[in-house]
Protein backbone atom coordinates (compact mmCIF):
# COMPACT_ATOMS: atom_id res chain seq x y z
CA UNK A 1 0.00 0.00 0.00
CA UNK A 2 1.24 3.30 -1.28
CA UNK A 3 0.57 6.76 0.38
CA UNK A 4 0.41 9.80 -1.70
CA UNK A 5 2.26 12.66 -0.13
CA UNK A 6 0.45 16.18 -0.83
CA UNK A 7 2.20 19.35 -0.02
CA UNK A 8 -0.42 21.11 1.89
CA UNK A 9 -0.84 24.95 0.93
CA UNK A 10 -1.69 26.96 3.80
CA UNK A 11 -3.67 30.12 2.90
CA UNK A 12 -4.20 33.19 5.78
CA UNK A 13 -7.67 33.12 7.44
CA UNK A 14 -10.20 36.05 7.03
CA UNK A 15 -12.52 37.54 9.69
CA UNK A 16 -15.54 39.56 9.58
CA UNK A 17 -14.93 43.80 10.16
CA UNK A 18 -17.19 43.61 13.67
CA UNK A 19 -18.49 47.12 12.53
CA UNK A 20 -19.65 46.70 9.16
CA UNK A 21 -19.05 43.00 8.31
CA UNK A 22 -16.51 43.11 5.20
CA UNK A 23 -13.85 40.52 4.78
CA UNK A 24 -10.80 41.25 6.27
CA UNK A 25 -7.55 40.01 7.52
CA UNK A 26 -7.19 39.12 11.09
CA UNK A 27 -5.85 42.43 12.96
CA UNK A 28 -5.78 43.38 16.78
CA UNK A 29 -8.50 45.78 16.94
CA UNK A 30 -10.73 43.58 14.58
CA UNK A 31 -11.77 46.53 12.34
CA UNK A 32 -11.54 47.49 8.65
CA UNK A 33 -9.44 50.67 8.13
CA UNK A 34 -12.23 52.57 6.84
CA UNK A 35 -14.45 51.67 10.10
CA UNK A 36 -11.18 52.73 11.84
CA UNK A 37 -10.11 55.92 10.46
CA UNK A 38 -13.99 56.78 10.64
CA UNK A 39 -14.14 55.79 14.70
CA UNK A 40 -10.59 57.12 15.65
CA UNK A 41 -8.45 59.95 15.07
CA UNK A 42 -5.44 60.26 16.18
CA UNK A 43 -4.28 63.81 15.42
CA UNK A 44 -6.67 64.86 17.81
CA UNK A 45 -4.95 67.18 20.41
CA UNK A 46 -2.46 67.78 17.97
CA UNK A 47 -2.57 71.86 17.24
CA UNK A 48 -2.84 71.90 13.09
CA UNK A 49 -1.35 75.64 13.74
CA UNK A 50 1.80 76.41 15.61
CA UNK A 51 3.63 79.78 15.69
CA UNK A 52 7.84 80.52 15.54
CA UNK A 53 9.33 83.06 17.20
CA UNK A 54 11.86 85.07 14.58
CA UNK A 55 14.47 87.86 15.62
CA UNK A 56 14.62 89.70 12.55
CA UNK A 57 17.91 91.68 13.76
CA UNK A 58 20.27 88.88 14.19
CA UNK A 59 18.30 86.36 12.27
CA UNK A 60 17.49 83.48 14.82
CA UNK A 61 15.06 81.20 15.65
CA UNK A 62 13.74 81.15 19.40
CA UNK A 63 14.22 77.15 20.79
CA UNK A 64 12.16 76.85 24.52
CA UNK A 65 12.77 77.11 26.83
CA UNK A 66 15.73 80.08 26.51
CA UNK A 67 17.83 79.81 23.74
CA UNK A 68 17.95 81.38 20.06
CA UNK A 69 19.89 79.55 17.39
CA UNK A 70 20.78 80.25 13.89
CA UNK A 71 18.96 78.16 11.25
CA UNK A 72 18.63 78.49 7.70
CA UNK A 73 15.63 77.68 5.52
CA UNK A 74 14.66 74.19 5.03
CA UNK A 75 17.28 72.95 7.09
CA UNK A 76 17.89 69.93 9.44
CA UNK A 77 18.09 72.71 12.36
CA UNK A 78 14.92 74.04 11.44
CA UNK A 79 12.82 71.34 10.73
CA UNK A 80 14.20 69.54 13.82
CA UNK A 81 12.78 73.12 16.15
CA UNK A 82 9.52 72.58 14.30
CA UNK A 83 8.53 69.03 15.06
CA UNK A 84 9.97 69.96 19.10
CA UNK A 85 6.99 72.43 18.83
CA UNK A 86 4.31 69.37 18.64
CA UNK A 87 4.22 68.04 21.78
CA UNK A 88 1.85 65.05 21.17
CA UNK A 89 2.91 61.65 19.60
CA UNK A 90 3.47 61.16 16.02
CA UNK A 91 1.42 57.87 16.21
CA UNK A 92 -0.90 56.13 18.38
CA UNK A 93 -1.03 52.33 18.99
CA UNK A 94 -4.72 50.76 19.64
CA UNK A 95 -5.61 47.10 20.91
CA UNK A 96 -1.87 46.09 19.70
CA UNK A 97 -2.14 47.89 16.40
CA UNK A 98 -0.07 50.82 15.15
CA UNK A 99 -2.02 54.32 14.11
CA UNK A 100 -0.61 56.60 11.73
CA UNK A 101 -2.31 59.35 10.30
CA UNK A 102 -1.20 62.26 7.59
CA UNK A 103 -2.62 65.40 8.24
CA UNK A 104 -0.86 69.22 7.64
CA UNK A 105 0.01 71.09 10.43
CA UNK A 106 0.98 75.18 9.15
CA UNK A 107 3.58 77.04 11.26
CA UNK A 108 3.48 81.09 11.55
CA UNK A 109 6.73 82.96 11.69
CA UNK A 110 6.28 85.71 14.04
CA UNK A 111 8.90 88.33 14.92
CA UNK A 112 9.87 88.70 17.95
CA UNK A 113 13.48 90.34 19.10
CA UNK A 114 15.33 88.51 21.77
CA UNK A 115 16.95 89.40 24.49
CA UNK A 116 20.62 90.65 23.06
CA UNK A 117 18.97 92.72 20.43
CA UNK A 118 17.02 94.24 23.16
CA UNK A 119 20.37 95.21 25.09
CA UNK A 120 21.95 96.37 21.81
CA UNK A 121 18.95 98.60 20.95
CA UNK A 122 18.77 100.16 24.40
CA UNK A 123 22.43 100.93 23.99
CA UNK A 124 22.92 101.49 27.86
CA UNK A 125 23.24 97.61 28.30
CA UNK A 126 27.40 96.72 28.13
CA UNK A 127 29.15 94.11 30.10
CA UNK A 128 32.90 95.36 28.57
CA UNK A 129 34.40 97.96 27.18
CA UNK A 130 37.86 98.81 24.93
CA UNK A 131 39.24 102.41 25.74
CA UNK A 132 41.62 102.90 22.73
CA UNK A 133 43.43 106.38 23.83
CA UNK A 134 46.40 107.72 21.66
CA UNK A 135 48.15 110.87 23.56
CA UNK A 136 48.48 112.82 20.57
CA UNK A 137 46.69 116.10 18.75
CA UNK A 138 46.89 114.48 15.22
CA UNK A 139 44.49 110.95 14.18
CA UNK A 140 46.20 109.33 11.71
CA UNK A 141 46.78 106.22 13.60
CA UNK A 142 43.10 106.27 14.29
CA UNK A 143 41.84 106.52 10.28
CA UNK A 144 44.24 103.58 9.94
CA UNK A 145 43.04 101.71 13.02
CA UNK A 146 39.24 101.83 12.01
CA UNK A 147 39.75 100.75 7.98
CA UNK A 148 41.70 97.82 9.55
CA UNK A 149 38.60 97.14 11.93
CA UNK A 150 36.59 97.83 8.80
CA UNK A 151 38.35 95.17 6.67
CA UNK A 152 38.38 92.31 9.51
CA UNK A 153 34.96 93.08 10.25
CA UNK A 154 36.36 93.48 14.49
CA UNK A 155 32.91 95.97 14.73
CA UNK A 156 30.24 93.34 14.44
CA UNK A 157 30.09 92.72 17.68
CA UNK A 158 30.34 95.99 19.36
CA UNK A 159 26.86 97.24 20.63
CA UNK A 160 28.34 100.97 20.44
CA UNK A 161 31.13 102.97 19.62
CA UNK A 162 31.71 106.24 20.95
CA UNK A 163 34.40 108.39 19.88
CA UNK A 164 35.98 111.05 22.06
CA UNK A 165 38.49 113.39 21.82
CA UNK A 166 41.56 111.67 22.35
CA UNK A 167 40.35 108.02 21.25
CA UNK A 168 37.79 105.04 21.04
CA UNK A 169 35.09 103.03 23.36
CA UNK A 170 34.40 100.02 21.91
CA UNK A 171 31.30 98.23 24.36
CA UNK A 172 30.21 94.62 24.15
CA UNK A 173 27.73 92.35 25.81
CA UNK A 174 30.60 89.81 26.64
CA UNK A 175 34.32 89.79 27.82
CA UNK A 176 35.21 87.14 25.05
CA UNK A 177 34.60 89.89 22.58
CA UNK A 178 35.88 92.58 23.76
CA UNK A 179 39.46 90.22 24.77
CA UNK A 180 39.24 89.40 21.07
CA UNK A 181 39.20 92.97 20.23
CA UNK A 182 42.70 93.73 22.53
CA UNK A 183 44.10 90.83 20.93
CA UNK A 184 43.47 92.50 17.60
CA UNK A 185 44.89 95.75 18.57
CA UNK A 186 48.06 93.99 19.38
CA UNK A 187 48.71 93.00 16.15
CA UNK A 188 48.14 95.93 14.40
CA UNK A 189 49.39 98.69 16.51
CA UNK A 190 51.72 99.07 19.31
CA UNK A 191 49.90 99.28 22.21
CA UNK A 192 50.08 98.32 25.33
CA UNK A 193 47.27 97.46 27.86
CA UNK A 194 45.85 97.37 31.83
CA UNK A 195 42.33 95.32 32.28
CA UNK A 196 40.14 95.44 35.76
CA UNK A 197 36.81 94.62 36.29
CA UNK A 198 33.78 95.96 38.77
CA UNK A 199 31.71 93.72 40.63
CA UNK A 200 27.78 94.66 39.92
CA UNK A 201 26.01 91.68 41.54
CA UNK A 202 26.40 88.50 43.32
CA UNK A 203 24.32 85.26 43.98
CA UNK A 204 26.16 83.90 47.41
CA UNK A 205 23.49 80.68 47.03
CA UNK A 206 24.76 79.78 43.69
CA UNK A 207 28.28 81.28 43.87
CA UNK A 208 27.73 83.65 40.51
CA UNK A 209 29.24 86.86 40.03
CA UNK A 210 28.39 89.46 37.35
CA UNK A 211 31.24 91.97 36.56
CA UNK A 212 32.09 94.80 34.07
CA UNK A 213 35.10 94.56 32.49
CA UNK A 214 37.13 97.39 31.08
CA UNK A 215 40.70 96.95 28.93
CA UNK A 216 42.66 100.37 28.53
CA UNK A 217 44.25 100.59 25.54
CA UNK A 218 47.32 103.07 24.84
CA UNK A 219 48.89 103.26 21.50
CA UNK A 220 52.51 104.73 21.34
CA UNK A 221 52.24 108.72 20.75
CA UNK A 222 53.90 108.43 17.25
CA UNK A 223 52.15 109.64 14.14
CA UNK A 224 53.49 109.43 10.41
CA UNK A 225 55.01 112.14 9.72
CA UNK A 226 56.61 112.94 13.32
CA UNK A 227 60.12 113.81 13.89
CA UNK A 228 61.62 112.45 17.02
CA UNK A 229 64.59 112.21 18.88
CA UNK A 230 65.75 108.82 20.30
CA UNK A 231 67.82 108.08 23.08
CA UNK A 232 71.47 107.38 23.28
CA UNK A 233 70.90 103.93 24.03
CA UNK A 234 68.61 103.27 21.61
CA UNK A 235 69.99 104.91 18.92
CA UNK A 236 73.39 102.55 19.41
CA UNK A 237 71.26 99.62 19.57
CA UNK A 238 69.21 100.18 16.26
CA UNK A 239 72.71 100.57 13.73
CA UNK A 240 74.41 103.46 15.47
CA UNK A 241 71.80 105.82 13.69
CA UNK A 242 71.33 109.32 14.16
CA UNK A 243 69.26 110.29 17.02
CA UNK A 244 67.02 112.48 14.82
CA UNK A 245 64.70 110.63 13.01
CA UNK A 246 61.32 110.69 10.69
CA UNK A 247 58.60 108.22 11.33
CA UNK A 248 57.33 107.51 7.92
CA UNK A 249 55.06 104.81 8.96
CA UNK A 250 52.95 103.51 11.94
CA UNK A 251 51.61 100.03 11.11
CA UNK A 252 52.10 97.10 13.98
CA UNK A 253 55.53 98.69 14.79
CA UNK A 254 57.06 102.34 14.43
CA UNK A 255 58.86 103.02 11.03
CA UNK A 256 61.71 105.46 11.27
CA UNK A 257 64.59 106.96 8.77
CA UNK A 258 67.44 109.07 9.67
CA UNK A 259 67.14 111.60 7.28
CA UNK A 260 70.63 111.96 6.82
CA UNK A 261 72.27 108.22 6.24
CA UNK A 262 68.94 106.78 4.83
CA UNK A 263 69.44 103.85 7.97
CA UNK A 264 65.89 102.70 8.64
CA UNK A 265 64.73 100.73 11.69
CA UNK A 266 61.50 99.38 12.93
CA UNK A 267 60.49 99.78 16.77
CA UNK A 268 58.02 97.40 18.33
CA UNK A 269 55.70 98.40 21.57
CA UNK A 270 57.76 96.72 23.71
CA UNK A 271 60.73 98.54 22.79
CA UNK A 272 58.96 101.70 22.85
CA UNK A 273 58.12 101.53 26.24
CA UNK A 274 61.52 100.28 27.74
CA UNK A 275 62.99 103.44 26.27
CA UNK A 276 60.05 106.28 25.18
CA UNK A 277 60.55 108.93 23.13
CA UNK A 278 58.19 111.87 22.02
CA UNK A 279 57.54 114.02 19.06
CA UNK A 280 59.87 117.01 18.88
CA UNK A 281 57.24 119.08 16.68
CA UNK A 282 53.74 119.29 16.56
CA UNK A 283 51.74 118.90 12.49
CA UNK A 284 50.86 122.43 12.84
CA UNK A 285 54.55 123.74 12.87
CA UNK A 286 55.14 122.17 9.44
CA UNK A 287 56.48 125.21 7.37
CA UNK A 288 56.62 125.27 3.60
CA UNK A 289 59.84 125.89 1.80
CA UNK A 290 61.00 125.99 -1.27
CA UNK A 291 63.80 124.37 -3.19
CA UNK A 292 66.52 126.11 -4.48
CA UNK A 293 69.06 123.65 -4.97
CA UNK A 294 69.17 119.82 -4.92
CA UNK A 295 72.43 117.23 -5.24
CA UNK A 296 72.04 113.79 -4.94
CA UNK A 297 74.63 112.05 -2.25
CA UNK A 298 76.51 109.76 -4.44
CA UNK A 299 78.88 108.20 -2.19
CA UNK A 300 77.88 107.98 1.75
CA UNK A 301 80.32 106.33 4.13
CA UNK A 302 79.02 104.07 6.45
CA UNK A 303 79.45 103.78 9.93
CA UNK A 304 80.82 100.70 11.74
CA UNK A 305 77.88 98.57 12.81
CA UNK A 306 75.27 100.83 10.64
CA UNK A 307 72.15 98.92 10.20
CA UNK A 308 69.89 98.31 7.36
CA UNK A 309 69.46 101.48 4.01
CA UNK A 310 66.16 102.46 2.62
CA UNK A 311 66.10 101.43 -1.07
CA UNK A 312 63.06 103.44 -1.56
CA UNK A 313 64.34 106.77 -0.55
CA UNK A 314 67.21 108.63 -2.33
CA UNK A 315 70.11 111.07 -0.16
CA UNK A 316 70.24 114.68 -1.16
CA UNK A 317 71.75 117.48 -0.26
CA UNK A 318 69.33 120.19 -0.12
CA UNK A 319 69.09 124.64 -0.14
CA UNK A 320 66.01 125.18 1.27
CA UNK A 321 63.95 128.61 1.69
CA UNK A 322 60.26 129.62 3.39
CA UNK A 323 58.14 130.80 1.32
CA UNK A 324 56.95 132.99 4.30
CA UNK A 325 60.59 135.09 3.85
CA UNK A 326 61.11 135.18 0.26
CA UNK A 327 61.95 138.84 0.65
CA UNK A 328 65.08 138.01 2.38
CA UNK A 329 68.19 135.76 1.46
CA UNK A 330 67.99 133.38 4.51
CA UNK A 331 68.42 130.23 3.14
CA UNK A 332 68.60 126.57 5.05
CA UNK A 333 71.01 123.35 3.95
CA UNK A 334 69.98 120.24 5.46
CA UNK A 335 70.43 116.40 3.89
CA UNK A 336 67.00 114.74 3.18
CA UNK A 337 65.56 111.10 2.35
CA UNK A 338 63.19 113.22 -0.56
CA UNK A 339 65.95 113.05 -2.91
CA UNK A 340 63.85 110.90 -5.79
CA UNK A 341 61.07 113.74 -5.33
CA UNK A 342 62.39 116.96 -4.96
CA UNK A 343 63.53 119.83 -7.81
CA UNK A 344 64.52 123.09 -7.48
CA UNK A 345 61.94 124.99 -7.42
CA UNK A 346 59.52 121.93 -5.90
CA UNK A 347 57.48 123.27 -2.58
CA UNK A 348 58.40 121.17 0.14
CA UNK A 349 56.88 120.57 4.45
CA UNK A 350 59.39 120.79 7.30
CA UNK A 351 60.12 121.60 10.68
CA UNK A 352 62.66 124.48 11.37
CA UNK A 353 64.03 122.54 13.79
CA UNK A 354 66.58 126.34 14.54
CA UNK A 355 63.93 128.66 15.24
CA UNK A 356 61.86 126.05 17.46
CA UNK A 357 61.89 126.09 21.38
CA UNK A 358 62.29 122.22 21.41
CA UNK A 359 61.93 120.95 25.23
CA UNK A 360 62.99 117.51 25.08
CA UNK A 361 65.51 115.74 27.24
CA UNK A 362 67.46 114.13 24.74
CA UNK A 363 67.57 117.02 22.26
CA UNK A 364 68.72 119.50 25.29
CA UNK A 365 71.75 116.73 25.96
CA UNK A 366 72.76 116.64 21.85
CA UNK A 367 75.86 118.14 20.81
CA UNK A 368 73.86 121.56 18.50
CA UNK A 369 76.15 120.47 16.00
CA UNK A 370 74.61 117.39 15.87
CA UNK A 371 71.13 119.08 15.56
CA UNK A 372 69.89 119.64 11.44
CA UNK A 373 68.62 123.32 10.76
CA UNK A 374 65.82 121.70 9.26
CA UNK A 375 64.13 118.65 8.54
CA UNK A 376 61.82 118.09 5.27
CA UNK A 377 58.67 115.59 5.96
CA UNK A 378 57.33 115.54 1.92
CA UNK A 379 56.50 116.87 -1.05
CA UNK A 380 53.84 119.81 -1.06
CA UNK A 381 50.81 119.58 -3.94
CA UNK A 382 47.96 121.18 -4.39
CA UNK A 383 45.33 119.93 -1.93
CA UNK A 384 42.48 121.37 -3.96
CA UNK A 385 43.44 119.98 -7.13
CA UNK A 386 43.86 116.64 -5.15
CA UNK A 387 40.61 116.41 -3.59
CA UNK A 388 38.89 117.14 -7.05
CA UNK A 389 40.63 114.36 -9.19
CA UNK A 390 40.21 112.33 -5.60
CA UNK A 391 37.84 109.22 -7.65
CA UNK A 392 38.05 106.70 -4.78
CA UNK A 393 36.58 107.20 -0.62
CA UNK A 394 36.39 105.05 2.38
CA UNK A 395 33.74 103.67 4.52
CA UNK A 396 33.38 104.75 8.52
CA UNK A 397 32.11 103.17 11.54
CA UNK A 398 29.17 104.14 12.66
CA UNK A 399 29.96 106.32 16.10
CA UNK A 400 28.46 108.33 18.38
CA UNK A 401 30.59 111.89 18.48
CA UNK A 402 30.73 114.14 20.37
CA UNK A 403 32.99 117.23 21.10
CA UNK A 404 34.03 117.41 17.63
CA UNK A 405 36.61 119.20 16.08
CA UNK A 406 36.86 121.46 13.78
CA UNK A 407 40.37 120.23 12.46
CA UNK A 408 39.56 116.97 12.09
CA UNK A 409 38.40 117.20 8.56
CA UNK A 410 42.28 118.03 7.86
CA UNK A 411 43.30 115.79 9.53
CA UNK A 412 41.40 113.46 7.50
CA UNK A 413 42.42 115.06 4.49
CA UNK A 414 45.89 114.75 5.26
CA UNK A 415 45.39 110.46 5.97
CA UNK A 416 43.93 110.28 2.53
CA UNK A 417 47.05 111.76 1.56
CA UNK A 418 49.23 109.36 2.68
CA UNK A 419 47.09 106.42 1.64
CA UNK A 420 47.94 108.28 -1.92
CA UNK A 421 51.62 108.35 -1.39
CA UNK A 422 52.29 105.25 0.72
CA UNK A 423 51.73 102.06 -1.28
CA UNK A 424 52.76 99.98 1.97
CA UNK A 425 49.86 101.36 4.05
CA UNK A 426 47.33 101.10 1.13
CA UNK A 427 47.77 97.40 1.28
CA UNK A 428 45.73 96.99 4.26
CA UNK A 429 42.54 99.11 3.15
CA UNK A 430 39.85 98.60 1.41
CA UNK A 431 39.38 101.69 -1.10
CA UNK A 432 36.58 101.75 -3.13
CA UNK A 433 35.61 103.43 -6.52
CA UNK A 434 33.36 106.40 -5.58
CA UNK A 435 31.15 106.39 -8.96
CA UNK A 436 30.49 110.29 -9.20
CA UNK A 437 34.14 111.06 -10.01
CA UNK A 438 35.33 110.44 -13.42
CA UNK A 439 38.41 108.03 -13.96
CA UNK A 440 41.52 110.02 -15.15
CA UNK A 441 44.95 109.18 -16.02
CA UNK A 442 47.01 108.08 -12.80
CA UNK A 443 49.23 110.98 -12.21
CA UNK A 444 47.63 114.34 -12.37
CA UNK A 445 49.88 117.73 -14.06
CA UNK A 446 51.98 118.25 -10.65
CA UNK A 447 53.04 114.50 -10.68
CA UNK A 448 50.74 113.91 -7.06
CA UNK A 449 50.85 110.45 -6.10
CA UNK A 450 46.92 109.01 -7.09
CA UNK A 451 45.63 105.75 -6.52
CA UNK A 452 45.21 103.14 -9.16
CA UNK A 453 42.09 101.64 -10.23
CA UNK A 454 43.28 97.76 -10.02
CA UNK A 455 43.52 98.92 -6.16
CA UNK A 456 39.76 99.94 -6.28
CA UNK A 457 37.27 97.62 -5.06
CA UNK A 458 33.71 98.02 -5.99
CA UNK A 459 30.90 99.27 -3.30
CA UNK A 460 28.30 96.50 -2.97
CA UNK A 461 24.96 96.86 -2.29
CA UNK A 462 22.11 94.18 -1.75
CA UNK A 463 18.66 95.22 -2.46
CA UNK A 464 17.05 91.82 -1.48
CA UNK A 465 17.52 89.20 0.49
CA UNK A 466 19.58 86.65 -0.83
CA UNK A 467 17.42 83.38 0.40
CA UNK A 468 15.03 84.72 -2.67
CA UNK A 469 11.48 85.97 -2.96
CA UNK A 470 10.16 83.63 0.23
CA UNK A 471 12.70 84.26 2.19
CA UNK A 472 12.31 88.18 1.63
CA UNK A 473 9.05 87.82 2.44
CA UNK A 474 9.75 86.22 5.45
CA UNK A 475 12.33 88.41 6.38
CA UNK A 476 10.41 91.65 6.44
Amino acid sequence: MEYLTESAERTPGHILCCECGVVISPNPANICVACLRSKVDISQGIPKQVSVSFCKQCQRYFQPPGTWIQCALESRELLALCLKKIKAPLSKVMNGAILQQVFVVDYVVQPQMCGDCHRVEAKDFWKAVVQVRQKTLHKKTFYYLEQLILKYGMHQNTLRIKEIHDGLDFYYSSKQHAQKMVEFLQCTVPCRYKASQRLISQDIHSNTYNYKSTFSMEIVPICKDNVVCLSPKLAQSLGNMNQICVCIRVTSAIHLIDPNTLQVADIDGSTFWSHPFNSLCHPKQLEEFIVMECSIVRDLKRKAGAGMISKKHTLAEVWVQKTSEMDTDKQYFCRTHLGHLLNPGDLVLGFDLANCNVNDEHVNKMNSDRVPDVVLIKKSYDRTKRQRRRNWKLKELARDRENMDTDDERQYQDFLEDLEEDEAIRKNVNIYRDPTIPVESETDDEGAPRVSLAEMLEDLHISQDATGEEGASMMT
